[in-house]
C-alpha cells in the first residue's frame, strides 16, 4: 500500500509538472484530467463541453451540502420563513454529537442561530452540524429531510442521485458528475444571489456575541474557518460552489465561473484519496482550471431576442389557427443544438469564433393537417451570424387542432390543390 501511495503521489507530480511546463507555449490537453469523473457545462444551456465518465456513481460527500442548502430554500419559500428565523438547536445538531472529522460551523446548546447563519455555515465551512440543524428545522428526522432532497431530485430529471443524509459523509449518497452538474445549473438559475451571499464569502466567524446568551458575551469563543473553495481566489471569474470528500469518493469539487456573459459550471468527483488533503486539493482545483479554461477557449453564449412568432396556418381543422412555441432545449448529444429558450430570449451554446452580426429568421410550414397534438411541428427557427447558419430549431404547435366536418375538409382540400400545397 506504501510503495502505491509513493507511485501515485510521484504520478501526480510529473503530471503537474509537464502541465506547468507546457502551459508557455500551449494550453494543456483537456484530457489530462486527475478525477475519475467530469464535466463542463455551459449554464445557460445545459450543454456538457466535455465529459470524462460523466455517468460514473461516485459519493459526493459535502457537494451534497448544496441539495441541503437548495431543499430548504425552496420549502422556506414555500413556508414563509424568513432566512433571519431563529433556528431551534437539538443534540442531534450539536458539534460534539457529529461523527468523527466532520466538518464543523461548531454548533452548541443554547446558542442563537439563523437559517441564513447555516446555511453560511454549509456554505463556507460546510459544518455537518449545520446541515443536520438545516435538516431538523424542515423535517422530523434526517432521513425524511433526505427524502424531500430525493424529491428535488426526481423533479429535475436526476434518475440516478439519491440522498441518504444532508451533510454528505455517508458513502450511500451517490451521483454523477453530469447529474450533478445539471443540478448545480438549476441551484444557480433559481438562486443566482446564493453565489454572492454563501460561496464567495471567504471566510465564516462562529459563535459570535450574538450567537450566546449571558456572561459568553464578553468572550464568544468565535473560530474563524476560512473557505474551502479555493478557485474563487486564483480563477479569474469563478464565483463559487463547494469541495467535498470522503475517503469512498476522493475529493470533489462544483466550481462555477462566469466571463463575458457566459457561465460555466464544472463538477469534478474521485480525485484519488491517496494524494492526501494538500495535493487532493490541488489537483481537484487544477482539474477545474483545465476544463474551465478549455470551455472559455472553445465555447461561449449567444443570447437573442426571440422574434414575435405568428400564429401557423392549419388546414382540415375545426381552428384555423394555432399558436406556436420554440421547441424545448436539445438533450441530444453528438452535433445536436443546445439550447435554451427562456421568456423571449434564446441562449444557444456555440463556438468562441462565432455568433458576430447573429439575427433569426423563421419559415413556417405550408401544409399543417388537422388532427395533431400540441407539440407537432409546424415551422423552424433559423439562427444565423456572418458565417452562416448556426443553429436549426424546430417551431411546435402549442395546442392541439381536431379534424374538421367533412364539409371544411371538402373545401380546404381544393383550396389546397389550387395553391399547389401537396
Amino acid at each position: 500500500m506504501k510503495n502505491h501511495k509513493k507511485w501515485l503521489f510521484a504520478a501526480f507530480c510529473l503530471i503537474c509538472f509537464a502541465v506547468n511546463i507546457g502551459a508557455e507555449s500551449a494550453p494543456p490537453s483537456i484530457d489530462e484530467i486527475t478525477a475519475r469523473a467530469a464535466v463542463i457545462m455551459d449554464a445557460a444551456t445545459g450543454d456538457i463541453l466535455f465529459a470524462k465518465n460523466p455517468d460514473e456513481l461516485i459519493p459526493p460527500a459535502s457537494l451534497t451540502k448544496l441539495m441541503t442548502i437548495y431543499a430548504a430554500q425552496r420549502l422556506a419559500a414555500l413556508q414563509g420563513t424568513s432566512l433571519d428565523e431563529v433556528v431551534p438547536l437539538p443534540p442531534e445538531s450539536w458539534a460534539v454529537n457529529q461523527p468523527p472529522r466532520s466538518s464543523l460551523m461548531f454548533l452548541a446548546q443554547g446558542q442563537i442561530v439563523t437559517l441564513r447563519e447555516l446555511f453560511l455555515g454549509l456554505a463556507v465551512p460546510s459544518g455537518n452540524d449545520a446541515a443536520v440543524a438545516v435538516a431538523l428545522r424542515f423535517a422530523p428526522t434526517v432521513e425524511k429531510f433526505a427524502a424531500v432532497m430525493n424529491g428535488e431530485a426526481a423533479r429535475m430529471g436526476l434518475r440516478q442521485t439519491r440522498f441518504v443524509e444532508p451533510s454528505g459523509i455517508d458513502e450511500n449518497n451517490i451521483t454523477t458528475a453530469a447529474e450533478f452538474a445539471a443540478f448545480c445549473r438549476t441551484y444557480i438559475l433559481e438562486y443566482p444571489q446564493n453565489l454572492t451571499d454563501y460561496h464567495t464569502v471567504p471566510e465564516f466567524a462562529y459563535p459570535k456575541a450574538s450567537n450566546v446568551t449571558g456572561a459568553q458575551r464578553s468572550r464568544p469563543g468565535t473560530i474563524l474557518q476560512g473557505n474551502h473553495i479555493s478557485i474563487i481566489s486564483i480563477y479569474e471569474g469563478a464565483d463559487g460552489l463547494k469541495t467535498g470528500y470522503i475517503d469512498e469518493a476522493g475529493y470533489n469539487l462544483a466550481a462555477t465561473a462566469q466571463r463575458d456573459g457566459t457561465r460555466l459550471i464544472a463538477v469534478i468527483l474521485g480525485v484519488p484519496a491517496e494524494l492526501g488533503p494538500r495535493y487532493g486539493d490541488r489537483a481537484r482545483t487544477e482539474d477545474a482550471r483545465k476544463l474551465l479554461d478549455y470551455g472559455y477557449e472553445n465555447y461561449k453564449t449567444l443570447r437573442l431576442e426571440l422574434p414575435a412568432l405568428a400564429e401557423a396556418k392549419v388546414w382540415k381543422g375545426r381552428q384555423n389557427r394555432v399558436p406556436v412555441l420554440v421547441a424545448p432545449r436539445s438533450r441530444a448529444g453528438g452535433n445536436a443544438v443546445v439550447y435554451s429558450a427562456d421568456g423571449n430570449v434564446l441562449a444557444l451554446t456555440i463556438s468562441a469564433g462565432r455568433g458576430e452580426e447573429a439575427y433569426i429568421e423563421t419559415a413556417y410550414n405550408t401544409g399543417v393537417r388537422a388532427p395533431f397534438p400540441a407539440g407537432a411541428p409546424v415551422g423552424t427557427l433559423t439562427v444565423y451570424d456572418g458565417e452562416g447558419e448556426l443553429a436549426v430549431i424546430d417551431l411546435l404547435a402549442g395546442a392541439p387542432v381536431e379534424r374538421a366536418g367533412l364539409v371544411k375538409r371538402f373545401f380546404h382540400s381544393i383550396a389546397m390543390f389550387l395553391r399547389g400545397i401537396k
